[in-house]
């Protein structure tokens, strides 16, 4: 069937289901259990990060998917990825559920391994194992970019970007106290509060946790520790400054030894090749900022954010270069990893408003500089046997080991960006077009060469979006992005996505949706020299180029008083168009087909006042398992969760402010598992179950 007009089909009975008549079905139902507001935690600092203005995204012409607090709360999520998991056009958890120390994902076909929390990068270096990762316990919500966004952020890949808007202070005065036990001796404690103090124009926010729980093979856990303290100060009405930290220490970090395939399917998902004495990963990080705003009286408001961001990383890990299936003999490598990084981001805005005629402007400008430094050391210490018949996890004796350094980086990037934007609405017609140029430079050694790269990029956006009478929006755009490679003599790796879409709101906003078809081309990607293909030494050029396309339809329904549901399908062709090797393959962690469903059933009525009942299924496709395709598919899978809630205050009085919650994540236990290539694969998690009390005063 051609896929062109599949697809073709597919939008058009996704826009008129959209545009049907459901505004009769429900009014919005009464929020619950949720203590802190989101609007209101974000105050007069609210942008939508997307265009760095007040426009709603309902009102912006990019695909946008915010995912608040209570669906964080209601799913009980622990990283980034079990985040992202509903979320259309998103692979997550690339290298499988236990490996949480890296928040890696595909947005559109296109691999992102970078986030933003409160509209400034969380700063990691490329293809590196240290990276900031912000605990959901301190988030306030989600915001999912998709397509190219850089320029207003600069250096970034063509799939999108994902924001993470952490709880601010606010005047309110609310605490909530947490405490959760599970499965793998889950042992989970955490506090959140906020208010003014005393009769002062300070607010404050205050969050921490304390988190425990073993991986499914036992020889590793998942530790962590996280304070995040900020302040508000309101100096006038006019101006405000937020002072802001995060501190986070993981004295564990999740299991991030692969296995080939073969071994994975035929034992249980606790079965491991690794070896408990050389099996740890520990991280710390601090991230301090603050953000300045001030409103002047001519319309004209200026911004500052600033972050500072220090971390480290250690690993002692093992991977697999041999096996041999009829003795059972795997050889096992063992290596280690200490990285360390040390950077700051600045970020400067200069807004105004201006009428011309009947046109409204948003007009910005601004300009951003970020530097980061960072060192590491990669070391070998010999190879192990392990025998997969008669399997012994404890056979390490690690002081017996040699240590061979391999490789000493020492990597130092910056970059500069200086962007402009102008947001004008005429009646019904929203349109935004900016630029931006960046100058990046990089310079170091990493594995014995010394490298230095000097690059520039001009980034550009135009989009427009039309709101009818009849709450539907269609929306057009195009971008541009780019990424930088640190390496001498390329220039930077660049992707554009034409955009076209539908956004839909009824009168009463009980029901919501989009549609979006894309296509993105991300060029000058570096790929073998054709001319030395056979010889036995390869050299490198840029003509490599892969193409994405695709529907995504994200539709929420507030069906009742008591019950929404949330319905998402994503459709995914990507395809390596340009390659001396791998042209017309499909890069990995790309299914074509993916879909979820999450619903919510919550009354304050008869027996079950105060009782909660969300479940949600999904489903991923089956992917290719490794670059070339010649490995064949890895296997899709459907997994259903499940959440229950109970407001305890409806058995006693004494118990107002406080909630039970069972969270069964995976329910029926269904296997699956993400694979690099045939030799590397990595399980996802089995079912676990979470018994979490809140109580909020």
């Amino acid at each position: 069937m051609n896929k062109q007009h599949t697809r073709s089909i597919l939008a058009l009975s996704v826009a008129a289901a959209l545009a049907a008549p459901y505004t009769a079905m429900a009014d919005e139902a009464d929020k619950q259990g949720t203590y802190f507001d989101t609007m209101t935690v974000m105050g007069k600092t609210y942008r939508n990060t997307a265009t760095k203005t007040v426009l709603e995204p309902e009102e912006t012409p990019q695909a946008i998917n915010i995912i608040d607090n209570e669906q964080l709360e209601i799913r009980s999520v622990k990283t980034l990825g079990e985040t992202l998991k509903y979320t259309p056009g998103i692979t997550s958890n690339n290298y499988g559920s236990e490996a949480t120390f890296l928040d890696v994902f595909n947005i559109r076909g296109f691999n992102v391994s970078q986030s933003y929390y409160n509209g400034v990068s969380l700063q990691t270096l490329s293809g590196w194992n240290l990276q900031p990762q912000i605990d959901p316990i301190a988030l306030q919500q989600v915001e999912i970019f998709k397509g190219p966004t850089s320029v207003l952020y600069g250096a970034m890949p063509p799939g999108g970007m994902v924001n993470l808007i952490g709880k601010a202070p606010q005047a309110e005065n609310n605490t909530t106290i947490g405490a959760s036990i599970g499965t793998d001796d889950l042992k989970e404690f955490s506090i959140d509060s906020a208010g003014q103090i005393g009769d002062s124009d300070f607010n404050y926010r205050f969050v921490g946790l304390t988190r425990q729980y073993d991986t499914q093979t036992s020889l590793s856990g998942n530790e962590r520790y996280v304070i995040a303290p900020s302040i508000d100060w309101n100096i006038s009405d006019k101006t405000l400054l937020n002072v802001n930290l995060y501190y986070q220490k993981d004295p564990q970090v999740g299991n991030n030894t692969a296995m080939p395939e073969s071994i994975l399917v035929n034992n249980d998902s606790d079965y491991s090749v690794g070896d408990k004495n050389w099996n740890d990963t520990e991280r710390k990080f601090l991230l301090a900022g603050y953000k300045f705003q001030h409103e002047f009286e001519n319309q004209i408001t200026f911004m500052q954010n600033f972050r500072y961001m220090k971390g480290e990383f250690e690993q002692k890990n093992s991977y697999t270069y041999s096996y041999d299936a009829t003795t059972g003999d795997l050889g096992r490598a063992l290596y280690s990893t200490q990285e360390t990084s040390e950077g700051f981001v600045f970020d400067n805005q200069l807004s105004a408003n201006v009428t011309t005629g009947d046109v409204d402007h948003n007009l910005l400008i601004g300009a951003d500089f970020q530097k980061l430094d960072g060192d590491a050391e990669y070391a070998t210490h010999g190879v192990s046997t392990f025998n997969t018949f008669t399997p012994n996890n404890n056979m390490i004796d690690a002081s017996k080991l040699t240590k061979t350094v391999y490789s000493d980086d020492d990597i130092h990037s910056k970059q500069v960006g200086i962007y402009a934007q102008d947001q004008l609405q005429w009646g019904s017609l929203i349109v935004i077009a900016g630029l931006r140029f960046d100058q990046y430079n990089a310079d170091g050694t990493s594995y014995g060469t010394t490298y230095k790269t000097d690059e520039s990029n001009l980034s550009y956006r135009v989009g427009a979006l039309y709101e009818l009478d009849n709450g539907i929006s269609p929306f057009v755009s195009y971008a541009t992005s780019f990424e930088p490679l640190n390496t001498s003599g390329y220039e930077p790796e660049t992707g554009e996505q034409i955009e076209l879409g539908l956004k839909y709101m009824s009168y009463d906003e009980s029901i919501s949706g989009s549609v979006a078809l894309f296509n993105i081309v991300k060029s000058n990607v570096v790929t073998v020299d054709p001319t030395t293909v056979g010889s036995g030494s390869y050299s490198y050029v840029q003509i490599g180029e892969v193409t994405s396309q695709g529907v995504e339809l994200d539709t929420k329904f507030q069906l009742t008083d008591s019950f929404d549901l949330a319905v998402n399908y994503t459709y995914l062709d990507v395809e390596v168009t340009k390659d001396t090797l791998y042209e017309g393959t499909t890069p990995l962690y790309n299914p074509e087909h993916s879909a979820s469903l999450w619903a919510n059933y919550q009354t304050d009525q008869g027996l079950l006042r105060g009782s909660r009942l969300s479940a949600g299924v999904r489903y991923v496709g089956e992917m290719q398992k490794n670059t070339a395709n010649t490995q064949g598919m890895v296997p899709d899978y459907t997994i259903v969760d499940l959440s229950v809630g109970y407001e305890l205050g409806n058995v006693s009085s004494s118990l107002d402010g406080a909630t039970a919650n069972v969270i069964v994540s995976n329910l029926f236990d269904t296997d699956s598992y993400a694979c690099y290539d045939q030799d590397n694969c990595w399980n996802n998690a089995d079912r676990s179950v979470e018994l979490k009390v809140n109580y909020s005063f």
